[in-house]
């Protein structure tokens, strides 16, 4: 594993960083953080395995060992996560504000920014 830099806040964790499990194997990226960001609670994350055509998995916030600038490390393995759908949920599917928010996120990434 590579060195990922020092350790962040989840309120600045990147989409799109690499998350490798408790042996420092790489499984995918953040596709998500899932929080409650006006009461400051972080749930956990959303990572899309590898290849680019993967799952996504739910990593509990207890399941997360550390976050940093350049990748997050898990205390578990990847068969401990839990199979989830990605960002796309039913009630949001297809409306002006869905379609917004995601092209609000692909730009970030374009520009990289959050």
């Amino acid at each position: 594993m590579e060195d990922l830099g020092p350790p962040i806040a989840y309120t600045v964790l990147p989409e799109g960083i690499p998350v490798y499990d408790r042996h420092g194997n790489r499984i995918g990226v953040v596709d998500e953080v899932l929080a409650d960001f006006r009461d400051d609670v972080f749930d956990g994350l959303i990572v899309h395995t590898t290849p680019l055509l993967g799952r996504h998995l739910y990593a509990a916030a207890e399941q997360i060992e550390s976050l940093h600038e350049r990748g997050v490390v898990l205390a578990v393995e990847e068969g401990d996560l839990e199979e989830r759908e990605g960002r796309r949920r039913e009630e949001d599917e297809g409306t002006d504000a869905s379609l917004s928010a995601r092209l609000s996120r692909l730009w970030g990434r374009i520009t990289g920014r959050r």
